[in-house]
């Protein structure tokens, strides 16, 4: 089975769509003989924040000399970015074996989704592979999320904010409710930032579960200490003059939150020396990335109306010190986000918008977004692909202006290929 031919097969999995539900990947697993089980795992859910937080943990573990598997999603540029072990891709190789490996083990199981499949088949790898603990970030909500058929040492869960409400519920609580499924009875659970609603849920299912939760801001906080540094004070961690290498004030909340769970997990010793180390060299492209300079071009992967105030804040900030700057912001989403809700929070902040989209069905058109605009936003502007929206950019952004490109981490996977001067060769979920 070629390369391509094991994408092709994976991909073709998205049409069962997104089925919630645990019990074909624990019948699938059972067949596999329970890979998940031959190592330790962390389990980061939430809305938003949770593969940052995912890149952070593994860092400092890495950096603490653990053999480390990582699974996020979804992928930017390739399927392959996925699942890594100390950080190294999945080798084309191990994707061709490990997919017919496990379509054999899935024979005569019902179709399995293209995200239950994948998480199989990286459990598989980081067990073949050996590694010591697994981070691994739930896909889409918690309680019935593919990957939570874990047993984790301890969990995170960054905060709680409007998406996915077509199967999370349309209520912040029912959204919690589902998001604190990952949670299990006896287990240590790091909360980051919640508002009242979903804090009260959420702590209804730790007491209810017998859980023991740390909360940002009671069991551990963070202080700006000037500059990039800040400093972090939890339950039995406190380190002054912490820097993290992913760029924003939130960012430096998920690394608190990171913190908070390795220090909270049993039998995970991890050394100031590498928690230093690891929350300095943590990358994590597509969140408040820059890709150029003179125009600088920002990438960020933003794509709720949660992502899009934290967006907006680092903005504000960025262009206060940079007089003059004009900010150019290039959006596209996917059709099943909050247009409205996500546009208003950033588009008074630009000087023009050039709205667009991936070459995805699942985009949104560009007329789609404009219609959901307030009609006080004038200077707009349609484009049909993402190289003529980058290219349009250009030709409107002065040598110290900034470009923005946001709204969907498919659409920054597609910018950044486009960027880099070759289109991706697959799709992305």
């Amino acid at each position: 089975m070629p390369y391509q031919d094991a994408l092709a097969y994976l991909y073709g999995l998205q049409r069962q769509g997104i089925k919630l539900g645990l019990e074909p990947m624990r019948m699938l697993l059972a067949r596999l003989k329970h890979p998940q089980q031959r190592y330790a795992c962390l389990h980061i859910g939430g809305t938003n924040g949770k593969g940052s937080t995912a890149i952070i943990v593994a860092s400092i573990l890495e950096a603490a000399g653990y053999r480390v598997g990582l699974y996020t999603s979804p992928h930017l540029l390739e399927f392959q970015e996925r699942i890594c072990v100390q950080h190294v891709p999945i080798a084309q190789e191990r994707i061709i074996e490990l997919t017919h490996r496990i379509r054999r083990a899935a024979s005569l199981m019902a179709p399995l989704t293209f995200f239950e499949f994948t998480t199989a088949l990286a459990f598989q790898y980081f067990a073949e592979e050996q590694v010591d603990v697994a981070v691994i970030e739930v896909g889409l909500g918690g309680r019935l999320d593919a990957t939570n058929v874990l047993n984790p040492l301890a969990v995170v869960i960054t905060n709680i904010a409007w998406d996915h409400e077509e199967y999370l519920g349309r209520t912040l609580s029912s959204i919690a409710y589902e998001k604190a499924g990952i949670i299990k009875k006896g287990s240590v659970v790091v909360l980051g930032p919640l508002s009242n609603e979903p804090q009260r849920v959420i702590q209804t299912c730790v007491r209810e579960r017998n859980a023991t939760a740390y909360r940002f801001g009671v069991d551990f906080s963070l202080l700006r200490e000037g500059g990039d540094w800040f400093r972090y004070h939890g339950v039995s961690w406190a380190y002054s003059k912490l820097t993290c290498g992913l760029k924003g004030d939130h960012q430096r909340i998920n690394g608190a939150c990171a913190l908070a769970l390795l220090e909270t997990a049993n039998h995970l010793p991890v050394p100031e020396s590498a928690v230093r180390k690891g929350l300095a060299t943590a990358l994590w492209p597509g969140r408040i990335e820059y890709i150029e300079h003179h125009p600088s071009i920002l990438l960020d992967g933003a794509h709720n109306p949660a992502a899009a105030d934290i967006l907006a804040s680092y903005l504000v900030q960025t262009l206060a010190g940079q007089s003059r700057a004009r900010l150019v912001l290039v959006i596209g989403m996917m059709r099943d986000k909050n247009h409205a809700e996500f546009l208003k929070r950033l588009v008074s902040l630009a000087d023009h918008v050039i709205l667009t989209q991936a070459n995805l069905p699942r985009a949104a058109p560009p007329h789609m977004l404009k219609d959901a605009l307030s009609s006080t936003v004038s200077s707009v502007s349609i484009s049909p692909s993402c190289s003529e929206a980058l290219k349009m950019a250009r030709g409107l952004a002065s040598s110290r202006d900034l470009i923005c490109i946001t709204g969907s981490l498919r659409l920054i996977g597609e910018m950044k290929a486009v960027w880099q001067g070759h289109s991706q060769s697959t799709s992305s979920l």
